[in-house]
Order: structure tokens, then C-alpha cells, then sequence
């Protein structure tokens, strides 16, 4: 991959695919009738938040709580046509008339968005609080009085994150729903691939590259779990109340680091003998994604066709912003 292509960011939703450009999200979704759909949101990131992408360590956090209130909203619309084209068209008709006095307008209201933000960065914190301590209890109430030394009891944390997160991703997947998910989720990794090797975006092209990439968020979800091991074993602590303070303490340190790790197995992935750091990550997306089927991979074309199409037209216009250069790829949130 070149230095100039840019590093393009994508999210699976409920039949379809979110894109992130350098000014505008786009998602595609396929209707029950087989039209594809989209919404198209313009970036309007603050200042602030441009200059805390760029300081190491601090970016990571900025960026996956970002993407956590972004990728909300592109969710919903997801589910929100998902439950229409499910709706009987005499009960639908009957909800949107409902619906009318309390909808002035069909847009998103600047409340509206707000809410949804909010809700997307609180499901993300909540989930990675849950998902960081109940291994900690879990070992307390096991292995507590098993040894002395605290770093075996981090390892021993370690591998029942591992274990709670691979069972709990074995278990969705095995959901019709998050299985076309996961699908959707493969169709974007190829998609990515096959921009970022110069190839023309056809099904047929598309299809030839892996389902698996190296700047994805299952892989750093492996990252913060081998890296948190680590990283917690350098504070010492005596008794839980410690342990899970310090957790709750050190979470934004292991975010932080484990997204540069990301950032750095990504870039050295070309180089013999590096590109092995980022396989843990891609053996845990052999769960996150499936193969997809030519129809998906069409709507995931659709979806980053038109991501760069108005992209072009922004900048046509003579409208700058920062570059999308180091994206990270993120697994439907789930």
C-alpha cells in the first residue's frame, strides 16, 4: 500500500456497511425489495478532537470513543429499516401515521444526534468496564487462595477474558442475524483489501482478497486483552478492592497502548518475520467474520463507492479537513 492511499475505517451494520471517509460516513443497507439504501452523515469533528487524534496514546481513546457515538447512529438506521421491511406494510402505515405529530420533520434533530452519541459512548464504556472486571471476580471466587504470586493470577485473568470473550463471540454468531453480520463484516475487510492493492471494486475482484485484516477491531480487542496482562502485572496489588480499582484505573492506559500496537502490526505487516504480531488478532477474526456472498460484497462496493463520491465532491468544493490515515476498521461494535 502506498503512503498516499488513505487508511479508510468501516463498520458492519444489520445488512449492510458504514464507511468512513475523510468528511462524510456513508452507510449502505439492502432492502427486503433488494434496493440499497444509504445515509449520509458529514463530519463535523471539533478542533479539539482533530488535535487529540494526533497525540499518541491519547488518539486511541479519542478515536474508539468516537467511533463508538458515531457508529450508533448508523446502527439504528440499520435496524430501524431492518424492522420496517419486517413490519406488514397495513401495521407500518398505521405507525407512521402515529409517528407523524411526533416528527415534524424526517431529519435527524441536533437533540436527536446528541442522544444517540451519548448512548453509543455509554453502551461502549459500560461494555469494557463489564467485560474487564467480571474476569477479575471470576478469578477471585476461583483461584484466590490457589497462589501468592499476582502476576499468575493476572495470567489466569487473562485467559478467562479470552475464554468468556471467544465463547461469548461463538455463541452470537451462531444468531441468523449476527451471522449475516459477520458476513457483512468479512465483505468490508475485502472491500478495504482490494482498494488498498489498487484493484478496480467488482464483486469478482472483491472477492479474492481475505475476510481477515490486520487494522481491525477484533484484533484490538485481542490486543487489549494480551497487553492488559502485561500492563497490569507492572502495579502490584494486595487484596480485589485493589485489583479492580486499579483495573478501572489502567483501562485507559491499555486502550491507549493497545491501539498503537494496532497502528504498528498494521504497518509492518509487509515485512517478513514482524507481520506474525498481528495474528493473534486475525485468528480471532476467523469468529467476527464470515465469508460473504456476492450480494453482500455489492452493498459493501455500493456503500464505499459512495463514501468516496461525495468525499470528492467535498473537497471539490474546496473543503479541507484532516486525513482519514489511520483508521481503524471495527466489527459491527460487537
Amino acid at each position: 500500500m502506498s503512503q498516499e492511499t488513505p487508511s479508510y475505517g468501516g463498520q458492519a451494520v444489520i445488512e449492510g456497511v458504514m464507511f468512513g471517509g475523510k468528511h462524510i460516513n456513508v452507510t449502505a443497507v439492502r432492502r427486503k425489495n433488494q434496493e440499497i439504501t444509504f445515509l449520509e452523515v458529514p463530519k463535523s469533528d471539533k478542533s479539539w478532537v482533530l488535535k487529540l487524534r494526533k497525540i499518541p496514546l491519547l488518539r486511541g481513546i479519542v478515536s474508539i470513543i468516537d467511533s463508538s457515538a458515531k457508529g450508533s447512529k448508523h446502527l439504528n438506521y440499520s435496524a430501524e429499516s431492518y424492522a420496517e421491511d419486517e413490519t406488514e406494510p397495513e401495521e407500518l402505515a398505521k405507525q407512521k401515521e402515529k409517528d407523524k405529530d411526533k416528527k415534524k420533520d424526517e431529519g435527524w434533530s441536533l437533540g436527536m444526534i446528541f442522544g444517540v452519541a451519548v448512548m453509543g459512548i455509554l453502551s461502549f464504556l459500560f461494555g469494557k468496564i463489564i467485560f474487564t472486571l467480571v474476569p477479575v471476580f471470576v478469578e477471585d471466587f476461583l483461584f484466590k487462595n490457589a497462589f501468592d504470586n499476582y502476576i499468575l493470577h493476572n495470567l489466569v485473568e487473562g485467559a478467562i477474558k479470552l475464554t468468556l470473550l471467544l465463547v461469548y463471540l461463538f455463541a452470537i454468531s451462531q444468531t441468523p442475524v449476527i451471522k449475516r453480520l459477520f458476513q457483512y463484516h468479512g465483505a468490508e475487510h475485502k472491500v478495504i483489501s482490494a482498494f488498498e492493492a489498487g484493484e478496480e471494486l467488482t464483486v469478482a475482484n472483491v472477492q479474492k482478497y481475505s475476510r481477515l485484516h490486520y487494522r481491525c477491531g477484533s484484533s484490538f480487542m485481542m490486543l487489549t486483552i494480551i497487553l492488559g496482562v502485561i500492563i497490569y502485572s507492572v502495579v502490584p496489588w494486595d487484596n480485589l478492592m485493589e485489583r479492580v480499582l486499579q483495573r478501572i484505573i489502567l483501562l485507559p492506559v491499555v486502550i491507549g497502548i493497545s491501539f498503537e500496537v494496532l497502528k504498528g502490526t498494521n504497518a509492518v505487516r509487509d515485512i517478513p518475520g514482524l507481520k506474525y504480531l498481528g495474528y493473534p488478532g486475525l485468528w480471532l477474526q476467523l469468529l467476527t467474520t464470515k465469508e460473504p456472498k456476492d450480494d453482500m460484497v455489492e452493498v459493501s462496493i455500493a456503500s464505499f463507492n459512495r463514501m468516496r463520491e461525495l468525499d470528492a465532491a467535498i473537497e471539490a468544493r474546496g473543503y479541507s479537513e484532516a486525513s482519514v490515515s489511520g483508521g481503524i476498521l471495527d466489527p459491527a461494535k460487537g
